[in-house]
């Protein structure tokens, strides 16, 4: 979906329609959890710091989440996959993946389906999709980014490799920033620079996941769309330009990463036991303090009084800290179906 909180508010509320605008809590610590593109012209993005985004568009329009709602129009979206397909892997609210092999045969092609479901989607539901058409997850994903909002993309089998050797890695679904400072320290750009990296080297550099890097880099992704995969965490980290060195600069700097943790929590309705605190020293040493709880975790409180006793017991530190994390896990059954990021089809 195209800025899927953003895009219902708008819709819901006409005169905010062509207004930067932020779905979020402006006052205090807050942080936004969708932008419009009119305020994405501004810089404005999703996960910002509220006070940063004002600073960069003084003019943006804050409203706060309706979740209820945006659970709603999800369920209604996930209605219109089903008319074609039974494979379908969510991957959060407004994001999924749908495997139509078979169904294309019925209707055609791959991309006839893409184009009837964003058109069952505007027509439903007043709102714009955008689609990525491939032959594999990793294709599909970096299609869905290309015409975005409002549009759908193809990557046919006899374009995928080159499509992916002039693509900077930067931009591969996959590879976070760091991991793409790391490729460009040893000369690795573009897809193409990535394939001619040895299997060897990769796995000397970055581990167990250089024979995901090594396939995408050739156009390869074998992961089926799995709808029975299980979310087994959901979490935040940030990694500080300037190390923290005490209790009360530690905790302010948590509160914002439990800002995010509770926000993506909330929207996907989950129900965890368990609250784990990350701390990477400034040595690059890196520690993890779980706790679990009787009860689910329904109050956000609740979450920060476990992290905080978690970092407090840390205290005080040995040396300056780095990064900060905060993982929720230990969900229950029904609620652990879904998986984060990526983008339709």
């Amino acid at each position: 979906m195209d800025a899927f909180y953003a895009s219902v508010e708008q819709r819901d509320q006409p005169e905010l329609r062509g207004q930067p605008l932020a779905v979020g809590r402006a006052e205090g610590r807050g942080v936004v959890a969708a932008a419009s593109y009119e305020a994405r012209a501004y810089g404005v993005r999703s996960a910002m710091p509220s006070i940063v985004a004002r600073r960069k568009c003084p003019h943006l329009v804050f409203v706060p989440p309706r979740f209820s709602v945006y659970h709603a129009v999800s369920a209604q979206i996930h209605e219109i996959f089903r008319r074609y397909t039974a494979i379908i892997q969510p991957l959060s609210l407004d994001e999924a993946y749908l495997d139509v092999t078979e169904a294309a045969s019925k209707y055609g092609s791959a991309t006839a389906i893409a184009e009837a479901i964003r058109e069952d989607i505007r027509r439903e539901t007043g709102l714009t999709a955008s689609a990525g058409v491939s032959y594999n997850r990793f294709l599909a994903k970096l299609a869905s980014d290309c015409r975005k909002p409002n549009g759908l993309f193809v990557i046919t089998p006899a374009q995928g490799p080159d499509f992916v050797a002039r693509l900077p890695v930067s931009q591969f679904h996959g590879i976070g920033p760091a991991t793409a400072r790391r490729m460009e320290a040893l000369g690795i750009h573009t897809g193409n620079d990535l394939r001619q990296v040895s299997r060897d080297m990769l796995r000397a550099h970055f581990g167990k996941v250089a024979d995901f890097y090594y396939n995408i880099a050739r156009a390869i992704d074998d992961r089926p769309v799995d709808p029975h995969r299980v979310r087994k965490s959901i979490g935040s980290e940030t990694t500080y330009a300037h190390d923290i060195h005490d209790l009360p600069a530690a905790e302010e700097a948590l509160a914002d990463v439990a800002d995010r943790v509770w926000m993506a929590y909330m929207e996907k309705n989950l129900h965890a036991r368990t609250v784990t605190l990350k701390i990477k020293f400034s040595d690059f040493r890196m520690i993890t303090r779980a706790t679990s709880l009787k009860e689910f975790v329904r109050e956000k409180s609740v979450m920060w009084e476990a992290a905080l006793h978690l970092l407090q017991s840390e205290a005080p530190f040995r040396m300056g800290i780095r990064l900060l994390g905060l993982t929720l896990s230990s969900f229950s059954g029904a609620e652990a179906t879904h998986n984060p990021q990526m983008t339709l089809f």
